[in-house]
């Protein structure tokens, strides 16, 4: 199982920056970033920096770990913009970027910035297209496609990824998207505990198995609010009607990393979302979760 960071965009580059290589130094598999502009709620004051520019500067910086988003918004980009600027961070990466995608959801972005945020079941049809789109442009010399939504007219993507820039799909659905990660996806993403992530789990292989492909080939990571100490446990279970948690002990967690392996899981990410209130707090919760979790679970 790989263990990897989620780092908040909330904080300003110098702190994000020593988050990340904090996680790298720490022995952590990856560092994930959000695609968001600003927080989800009535208060936006906070500030967010963007999503690829921050991973683009990670892949200069943080020499060894995976770097991903989790998600992009497919209603933010067209998905051939999108798919340039994966290919460019993954030769600044020297191959090690891996492009997450998911069909858009936050409506005060869309709000705020006059972005159009499509019913739920067009934008799903939107992002299906998306993904082939994607795909094409990363396997093909050339691609040409007549969507509905998309249209490509031999259309290049020079240079392509140095490493394979694997095609992470963030869904939570069980009808419409396990289909769509069953025949686009090399990755598949989604909030859960390990009993919440088994039962999406079922959807996906069920899909993957009408699209007659091997369920074993589709890589799995998941992730939840951690809440780390003695009242870890008992903060979780406060949150969980509103976010997937996790929380207590470096014991009591380890216990929990076991349910999510036996859940299918192949990546656990940590939101530092819950870390601390300050940047010392954050790190410091970072170097336990390596040295007691991460390190022993392997």
């Amino acid at each position: 199982m790989r263990f990897s960071l989620w780092t908040s965009t909330e904080p300003a580059w110098p702190d994000l920056l020593e988050r990340a290589s904090a996680a790298e130094a720490a022995g952590f598999d990856g560092v994930w970033v959000a695609d968001h502009f600003m927080p989800n709620g009535t208060d936006v004051s906070s500030p967010m920096l963007e999503c690829f520019t921050t991973l683009a500067g990670l892949a200069a910086a943080v020499p060894r770990v995976r770097l991903g988003s989790l998600v992009a918004g497919n209603t933010y980009r067209h998905p051939a913009v999108l798919a340039n600027i994966g290919a460019t961070i993954d030769h600044v990466s020297g191959g090690r970027f891996v492009l997450g995608v998911g069909a858009g959801w936050q409506e005060n972005e869309h709000a705020a910035y006059g972005i159009e945020l499509p019913s739920r079941r067009e934008r799903i049809d939107r992002f299906e297209e998306a993904c082939e789109v994607i795909a094409s442009l990363r396997d093909r010399p050339r691609t040409d496609f007549a969507g509905t939504r998309y249209q490509l007219t031999d259309a290049p993507m020079e240079p392509k990824p140095l490493g394979p820039m694997p095609l992470l799909i963030g869904s939570s659905g069980p009808k419409r998207m396990p289909p769509i990660v069953a025949r686009w996806a090399d990755e598949w993403n989604s909030w859960g505990t390990p009993e919440v992530f088994a039962d999406k789990v079922a959807h996906i292989d069920r899909a993957c198995d009408e699209a007659g492909r091997d369920p074993a080939s589709l890589q799995r990571s998941t992730q939840a609010l951690v809440f780390l100490g003695p009242d870890g446990a008992a903060k979780a279970a406060e949150l969980q009607a509103i976010r997937p948690a996790i929380g207590g002990t470096a014991e009591q967690l380890l216990e929990v990393v076991e349910q999510y392996r036996a859940a299918g899981v192949d990546e656990l990410i940590f939101p530092d979302f819950t870390f601390g209130s300050g940047q010392s707090e954050v790190l410091e919760v970072i170097d336990q979760l390596a040295r007691e979790v991460v390190a022993v679970a392997r």
